[in-house]
Formats: structure tokens, C-alpha cells, sequence
């Protein structure tokens, strides 16, 4: 390894450095985060940083770097171990593992604050005083599991707003799957014990909720409810059926499998949730390792960030455990508030969920290396078609959407060397110009863009796309020439004849003739990639404002609707759509709405 002393005074630091445990933080000349780490003993895990060999190639690029050490001490690891996590949640430093997987995890929701409550598909903050159930690996584990259990046990999952505008029962309680509490057609005791039945179904308790319901049929029975007990002989049924199809070998209990799976240097990491022995699926990540690391401490970095903000289960099981197995155990049970094991396992059943999560991970792999090849001969093929210098590293597209003027958005969006960096796409709302005028939208956007851009000091990008032919294009040149931005290759992308796909005309600055690449070409498939990607964010976005708009104009064009009243009709009636459908008595019940004001607002939305 290369000698580090002319950045860092190695030798004099350990010297005076700690055996207690605790956490270590790495900073290059610029002091920037570059690595965090825990240890057990401080002083003897970062001494071996600085050994002259054994290192890999990216960790002696990072020691080069390295200019400053901080240390944090702690008590025990289990408290290094949970301080690394956060300063490595919140920082984000180079050579750490950072988890790619930004979505939130779905739950289900239970209102339970409410006389009638309603379960619903969830996702973002659980600090509401509801009941919530998960995590779920995907949205569509979510509604196929509550669409079994409207089946089985009809309690509502409509909308608060919805349901507290009914007048008379909807669809649903037709099919008989739901018993309508919005016009009270079930009491409310009734409706507790359905409840009741739908948590114990969505835990897994089938066995607790079969007795539960036989009892409650007997009863029925016994009281000479025939119709009641026959409906309740039917909820056993499908529930025993449901049981036969989707425990997983009969076993008991919450269980998190995780293996991981390695390619030509791209890491996956299986995840499959089991819960009260059903499988809920099993979800891929990607994480980013920043240095070289063996399966166990791969494993070991993915749990301590995995579940950082997600309750993990009773139980995770692995193919082979890590050092730090039992340290990992007490940093989630400490955060969990529940004991939570760590094991492995080599035979039988468990064996065989391992070897499931293991297949599914190595064929996401695949199919991921496959795409990201794809996407690089692409990117080749497009630096041939547009005889550029180098690949780029950076491209980014510019779209403007708007309807005949109204509510224009300009989208921003960045691929890099392996595909689209969605974290970096942009979108401005385009204010001061004439309607429907696209080459003062682009101008004005562009300009933001690369104001923001050298106020922050950041690289341009290499290639950048404008949506438009010569016009547009002629546009971007004058606003980049403005700001005296140089380097950057512009082209602009004019749409075909007849808007056809593979007819598409790519225009340079100063050229007059455009560049026409064969409707087969790899570059021109990039070119609509990245140009469809563009519009479809332009469009979003400019939906989003325009419905926003035509609703705040409605409102507020009512005389004395001001912002509050207005936040408070839509907040109550849940949009724009359920004000309309209220009368006057529903209006003058929402808070500073008076029944003259009521009136007035029945009278003008209708």
C-alpha cells in the first residue's frame, strides 16, 4: 500500500487512541465523509487500515485519501453498531453500503380512532395513533391480501371522505362485500366483531379466528339466525380454504429470510417476509457497497441499514452468520422493543426458503447485469451516431408539457453511465411568459437549471437533449451563451412525421441538416428512452398543477372562501370532487363555514 504519512500521521493518532468500542469516521482533504465504521476495539480495528499488505485495491484508494480520523466512543458495539447506521443513514459517505431502495415499504392501515374503522394500502409516516400491520414487500402483496379478506370478513376499505358522504350503501355492500357502516345497515357492535375477526385474519391467526367464528355460528344457530349462521358457516370455508393454499409448510411464527447474490462486481440481496407461516413474498435490493467485502460482512452492513426504519421479525434467518451476529441481534432488539434471533440454517424446510430467496436474487441479477449491458452498448452506439469526443457521464433531457398555455411545466431528467439517476430529475413550473410560448419556457427553465448549478459548483452535464427541432434547440443555445456555460454538446430531438416513432431528426447547432438514424439503431432507442422519460415527467408534473389550479380557482373565487376555509373543505370532503357532492347542511359543518357562506358555495358549484 501507498504510503499515507504525507496526509495522515498515522502512527501519532493510534498512539493516542482508545481499545474501547465506539465508531470511526474518515475525511478526505475537503472534509468530506468518505467512511464510518464501528469496532469492538477502536485502536486495533483502525490500526489495520494501515497495514502494508493484505488490503484491497479500493481500500488502499481510500486510505490515500484520507486526511483526518474522527472517533465517537460508545459503551458497548451493540451502541457503535446503532450510531454507525444512523451516521451512515443520514451522511452517506462514499465507501459505505447505501441502500438504493428509497420507497417506503407498504403497510395496512386500521383506523381504529373512528366508531367504523377501515383498512386501506399505507405508506409513509405510522405517527397517527392508527393500527398498522407489515411491512409488505410490495403494494400488490397489500391489495391481494386485503382483497381476500373482503372477501372473507366484509369490513369497509373505502375512503374517510367517501364514507362519510355516503347516503346509501354502494357497490360493494351489492356484492356482499361490505356491510355498509356508512349508512349504519350493522351496528356497531357487530361491526367491532368484524374487526376483530379481520385483525386475527390479516396476523395469520386462522386457527384463533375459525374458533371464533364456529362459536359465534353456534350462537347464531342457537338463537334461530339461520340466514346468520349460514353466512358465518361460509366465512369458515373460505377461511380454511385460504389456510390450505398459503401457509408455507406448516410452520409458525415471523421470519425474515436474506441471501445475497454476486455477479461480475454488482451485489443482490433477497429479502422474503414470512409472516405467521405465510409467505408475503419476497422483495430484490440493490444495494451499494462501496468496498470490497465477503458475504458475511455484506449480510452483516444490509441488516444494520435495512432495518433502520422498518420493524424486523422475530426471527432472520441466513445462509451463514456473520462475526457480528450477536451484536446484530441486540441493536434490533434494542430497536425493535422484541426479541429478534439471528440464525442460519443448513437442512429441512428453512433450507429450502433459503434456496428460493437465492434463486429469485440470482435471476434479478441477471436480468439487471442484461439491462445495464444493454443500456452501455446503447450509449456506444449513440457516441459513434453523434461522433462524440468520449461517452458521456452525464446526459440530461429537457421537456415542456402545458395544455394551450395553461399550467406549463418544464421536466428535467438525468441519465448516467448505467440508466436514469431519478433522484436528480428536476421539474419547474414556468411563470412570467406568454402562454403556450415554448422557447421562453425553455428559456427560463435552462437558465435556473445552470445558475443553480454553478452557484453550487456542479458539473454540467455532457450531452444535453432539448425536445423540439432547430427552433427549440436555437432556444437552449442563446440561454447556455448567456450564461457562458461551454462544453456542453446540445441536440435537439424533433419528432417524425406524423409524431412516429423512428422517425426522429436530431438537429446540431450550426448544422443545417439533421442527423437521421435508422428506425433499428441502438441510439436512436436510447434517444426516445430518455426522451420518453422526459415527457412522461413533464406531464405528470404539469396534471399535478393543473388540477391544483382549477381547483384553488374555484374555491377561491367564491366570495369569503379564503385559503384557510378553502385547506378546510377540501381537508373535510376530500377533494374538490366531494365538496361538490355535499349539501348544504353537509357544507355548513365543516369548521368556519357558516349556513349563509354553505349556501352560497352549494349555489356557485352547482
Amino acid at each position: 500500500m501507498t504510503d499515507t504519512s504525507t496526509q495522515f500521521d498515522h502512527k501519532r493518532f493510534l498512539r493516542t487512541l482508545t481499545v474501547s468500542p465506539g465508531v470511526y469516521q474518515m475525511y478526505d482533504a475537503n472534509d468530506k465523509l468518505l467512511y464510518v465504521g464501528k469496532a469492538r476495539n477502536l485502536k486495533k480495528r483502525v490500526a489495520s487500515y494501515f497495514r502494508k499488505t493484505g488490503l484491497s485495491l479500493r481500500i488502499q484508494s481510500m486510505m490515500r485519501q484520507v486526511t483526518r480520523i474522527e472517533v465517537s466512543l460508545t459503551h458497548t458495539e451493540t451502541e457503535a453498531l446503532l450510531l454507525e447506521s444512523n451516521l451512515i443513514k443520514s451522511m452517506k459517505p462514499r465507501f459505505n453500503i447505501l441502500m438504493r431502495d428509497d420507497k417506503s415499504y407498504p403497510y395496512i392501515r386500521l383506523s381504529i380512532n373512528q366508531d367504523y374503522p377501515g383498512l386501506s394500502l399505507h405508506r409513509g409516516s405510522r405517527k397517527d395513533g392508527a393500527q398498522y400491520f407489515g411491512p409488505f414487500p410490495s403494494a400488490g402483496a397489500v391489495r391481494e391480501l386485503l382483497a381476500l379478506l373482503q372477501k372473507t370478513i366484509p369490513v369497509r376499505q373505502c375512503e374517510d371522505s367517501f364514507f362519510r358522504n355516503r347516503s346509501r350503501p354502494c357497490l360493494q355492500h351489492q356484492i356482499k362485500r361490505c356491510t355498509a357502516p356508512c349508512v349504519k345497515l350493522i351496528s356497531r357492535e357487530d361491526y367491532a366483531r368484524d374487526i376483530e375477526q379481520a385483525v386475527l385474519f390479516i396476523n395469520g391467526q386462522k386457527d384463533t379466528l375459525t374458533q371464533s367464528l364456529t362459536e359465534a355460528m353456534e350462537q347464531a344457530s342457537a338463537r334461530l339466525q339461520f340466514e346468520l349462521a349460514a353466512e358465518l358457516r361460509d366465512r369458515i370455508s373460505r377461511v380454511r380454504q385460504i389456510q390450505t393454499r398459503q401457509y408455507v409448510s406448516g410452520k409458525q411464527g415471523d421470519f425474515d429470510v436474506i441471501v445475497q447474490a454476486q455477479q461480475e462486481g454488482t451485489c443482490a440481496i433477497g429479502v422474503m417476509f414470512i409472516r405467521a407461516g405465510r409467505s408475503l413474498g419476497t422483495r430484490v435490493l440493490f444495494p451499494r457497497f462501496g468496498l470490497e467485502q465477503g458475504e458475511e460482512e455484506m449480510l452483516s452492513a444490509f441488516i444494520a441499514q435495512f432495518y433502520m426504519n422498518k420493524p424486523p421479525a422475530r426471527q432472520i434467518l441466513l445462509p451463514t452468520l456473520p462475526a457480528d451476529a450477536d451484536v446484530l441481534a441486540a441493536a434490533l432488539t434494542q430497536r425493535a422493543g422484541y426479541k429478534v434471533h439471528i440464525t442460519s440454517v443448513q437442512r429441512g424446510d428453512k433450507r429450502r426458503w433459503l434456496d428460493t430467496v437465492r434463486i429469485n436474487a440470482t435471476d434479478a441479477l441477471q436480468r439487471r447485469i442484461a439491462t445495464e449491458s444493454n443500456y452501455r452498448d446503447r450509449l456506444n452506439s449513440l457516441v459513434e451516431a453523434l461522433n462524440l469526443s468520449e461517452t458521456p457521464e452525464r446526459i440530461e433531457c429537457i421537456d415542456i408539457s402545458h395544455t394551450r398555455g395553461e399550467a406549463t411545466v418544464a421536466s428535467l431528467v438525468v441519465f448516467g453511465d448505467q440508466g436514469p439517476l431519478s433522484s436528480q430529475y428536476r421539474r419547474y413550473n414556468i411563470d412570467g411568459i406568454t402562454p403556450g410560448d415554448d422557447y421562453a419556457a425553455i428559456h427560463q427553465s435552462l437558465t435556473r437549471r445552470f445558475l443553480r448549478m454553478q452557484e453550487e459548483g456542479t458539473k454540467y452535464p455532457d450531452l444535453l437533449l432539448i425536445d423540439g427541432g432547430k427552433g427549440q434547440l436555437a432556444c437552449a443555445c442563446d440561454a447556455l451563451q448567456e450564461l457562458g456555460v461551454t462544453g456542453v454538446v446540445t441536440i435537439g430531438v424533433a419528432k417524425g412525421k406524423e409524431r412516429k416513432a423512428g422517425w426522429e431528426r436530431l438537429f446540431r447547432p450550426g448544422e443545417p441538416l439533421p442527423i437521421m438514424l435508422p428506425p433499428d439503431s441502438p441510439a436512436l432507442h436510447l434517444v426516445q428512452v430518455i426522451r420518453d422519460e422526459a415527457h412522461r415527467f413533464a406531464i405528470t408534473g404539469h396534471r399535478r398543477r393543473r388540477a391544483k389550479a382549477r381547483v384553488t380557482s374555484t374555491l377561491e373565487e367564491i366570495p369569503g372562501i379564503g385559503d384557510k376555509k378553502r385547506q378546510a373543505l377540501l381537508k373535510h370532503f376530500g377533494g374538490l370532487q366531494g365538496v361538490a357532492k355535499a349539501g348544504v347542511d353537509d357544507l355548513s359543518r365543516v369548521s368556519g363555514i357558516n349556513r349563509k357562506l354553505a349556501e352560497r358555495i352549494h349555489a356557485r358549484l352547482h
